[in-house]
């Protein structure tokens, strides 16, 4: 995973490519997290679709970051996950666990 690690650096010393990234790094949180909560659990997509009623093709475009989930749904989500989904707003200057 360090390659990943390495590469992501290099590529955020681009301003370009660090202004998107942060424009995108709160969806890719919520992604990050709804995954890692799902193979944390050994829960399949399947299984969650089972759960959440959301469809298994649904999860597969949410984790991919094809699909954009309402509110609604990624509440539906961390209930599947057992989970309680809890949304912050914090100042621009404090740092994401995901920028490391």
């Amino acid at each position: 995973m360090s390659s990943y690690r390495d590469y992501k650096e290099k590529a955020l010393q681009n301003p370009e490519v660090k202004e998107e990234y942060d424009a995108l790094e709160p969806e890719y949180d919520i992604i990050q997290e709804m995954i890692s909560a799902r193979v944390d659990q050994n829960i399949t997509q399947k299984e969650l679709s089972a759960r959440t009623g959301i469809t298994q093709a649904d999860i597969s475009r949410i984790e991919n970051g094809t699909r954009n989930p309402s509110l609604s749904m990624v509440k539906r989500l961390a209930e599947g996950l057992g989970m309680q989904l809890k949304l912050e707003f914090v100042p621009k200057s404090a740092e994401s666990k995901f920028n490391q």
